[in-house]
């Protein structure tokens, strides 16, 4: 019953290993020809090979993360997993990702909206961490949740580009495409995800709008 009380939580894990199945294996190899992001700047294989391996940590250690069943069944290994989030998965990802983001081949907009998402999900995970480090598990919550959205948002660049590819393959001459999809795809592939969550910390479900409801006929 735990399980059908959050119907998300299998959805979600299904995307996320399928994503990872199939956007890690090229980058084990060791040849440079398979990555997916092609520069001619000479440390940005190896440095996209620990940005993608370190990413794909913190994507499904998030994922268990936020299962609410694992975190009230097991706390240690949660307070251990989140370790392995933190310092395995978004430190070196979001570190990584400062350098290659800033020596993107795909443009000025795509370099500021990389390095915007990596300083937030570099803050906001510190800030949950530390949080969770003083005990104060409402603030953690809550900074978890925005590191979730930007960890995630990965998945939704993907979409993104998918889309803006459809909408500007006629439209954009074919030497500013790759460009102008990154541009697109970069941004609103972390901004729409982490308003998303913004909302949803923001929202009144409705018993607690039901108790405030009280309280003020009370008063």
């Amino acid at each position: 019953m735990t399980w059908l009380r959050k119907p998300w939580v299998g959805p979600l894990a299904f995307v996320v290993v399928a994503f990872v199945a199939f956007s890690l294996p090229p980058y084990l190899t060791g040849d440079r020809l398979q990555a997916r992001v092609q520069s001619d700047w000479g440390p940005h294989y190896p440095l996209l090979v620990v940005h993608v391996v370190c990413a794909s940590i913190a994507i499904l250690t998030c994922v268990v993360q936020i299962w609410p069943w694992f975190r009230g069944r097991f706390p240690t290994w949660h307070r251990r997993i989140g370790r392995v989030y933190v310092f395995a998965g978004v430190l070196p990802a979001g570190l990584s990702g400062l350098v290659i983001g800033y020596m993107t081949p795909f443009g000025p907009v795509a370099m500021i909206s990389t390095l915007v998402l990596s300083v937030l999900w570099l803050t906001f995970t510190w800030l949950a961490w530390r949080a969770a480090r003083q005990r104060q598990f409402r603030d953690h919550r809550k900074w978890m949740i925005r590191s979730f959205a930007l960890t995630v948002s990965i998945i939704t660049n993907r979409i993104w580009g998918v889309i803006a590819f459809l909408v500007f393959a006629d439209r954009v001459p074919e030497s500013e495409l790759p460009h102008t999809i990154a541009g697109i795809s970069t941004w609103a592939g972390w901004t729409i995800p982490l308003l998303l969550s913004q909302w949803w910390l923001e929202r009144k479900p409705k018993r607690r709008a039901a108790v405030e409801q009280r309280e003020a006929v009370s008063v």
